[in-house]
């Protein structure tokens, strides 16, 4: 069907409107462009499987935790159907999907959060594959990455999802204690109990540019505190002069940079 659909666009165009600029590009252009303005720079989410396409080497990708879903343990008005809806568009069970696989030749055990189902939003469910991803890490000596994307907690799940965070960061505490290296790559946008918790805790902190990070939003802030803001207040390129994050890496050079970190913990290739 894929193949059928980039003919159709060869014929007859689909546009994608980018929604700082205005400016319409054509959809084709649009993806291989890794969802970034051409005109403007803005980054747009990418889907899990697009970022994982971009980071593990072609046909290295060995998927697990997916069995893990969501459930309603409050039983939410209209929450089982929003799920099966989620499903149903986005193809995906839950909005972190997990794989051990190459690097560069580096095996590593890799986390997307995918902010199309549910915009990203920590459940019991994500909370334990993000533990299982990490406890896997551990076990077998792998770095871990994980590609941070929330909206924070799911309020569906109430203080269920709220636990998540208590329970990944002890998960990443024990994998720290053995010496594991964890890289958390901050994207747009990481908020919530998502910062408040894993995404936070890494070894080395990496953001894409222009991605919102923070716990509350800003508009909450400004109402709390009664002031102002700084201009640009929670966006990587402050936070990374703030030291915050390491460094901003654009979508073109993070499976390089993320490969140079690798070999700088001398972290081993498997034999060819």
């Amino acid at each position: 069907m894929s193949g059928i659909s980039e003919a159709l666009e060869d014929v007859i165009p689909v546009y994608h409107t980018c929604k700082k600029c205005g400016r319409r590009i054509q959809e084709k252009i649009w993806r291989q462009n890794r969802n970034i303005c051409p005109f403007c720079g803005r980054y747009d989410p990418m889907t899990a499987k697009d970022r994982f396409s971009l980071i593990l080497d072609e046909g290295s990708a060995q998927f697990f935790g997916r069995e893990v879903r969501a459930k309603d343990p409050l039983s939410f008005e209209g929450y089982a159907g929003k799920l099966r809806e989620s499903e149903a568009k986005t193809g995906l069970s839950e909005a972190a999907v997990c794989a051990e696989g190459l690097l560069d030749g580096y095996r590593i055990v890799m986390v997307v959060m995918d902010t199309r189902f549910f915009m990203g939003s920590m459940s019991a469910a994500v909370g334990e594959r993000i533990t299982r991803a990490v406890e896997r890490a551990d076990a077998k000596r792998l770095p871990l990455v994980i590609f941070c994307a929330s909206g924070g907690a799911r309020m569906q799940e109430g203080i269920y999802s709220l636990m998540q965070m208590a329970k990944t960061a002890a998960a990443i505490e024990t994998f720290s204690e053995h010496k594991g290296l964890y890289i958390s790559v901050l994207t747009h946008p990481t908020t919530g109990g998502v910062t408040a918790s894993f995404a936070t805790l890494g070894d080395i902190t990496l953001a894409e540019p222009g991605a919102l990070i923070g716990f509350a939003g800003p508009r909450v802030i400004e109402q709390t505190i009664g002031q102002k803001l700084p201009k640009g207040f929670q966006r990587s390129e402050y936070l990374e002069k703030q030291g915050f994050v390491d460094a901003i890496v654009e979508r073109k050079d993070q499976k390089q940079m993320l490969s140079k970190i690798l070999s700088l913990h001398g972290v081993s290739k498997e034999a060819t």
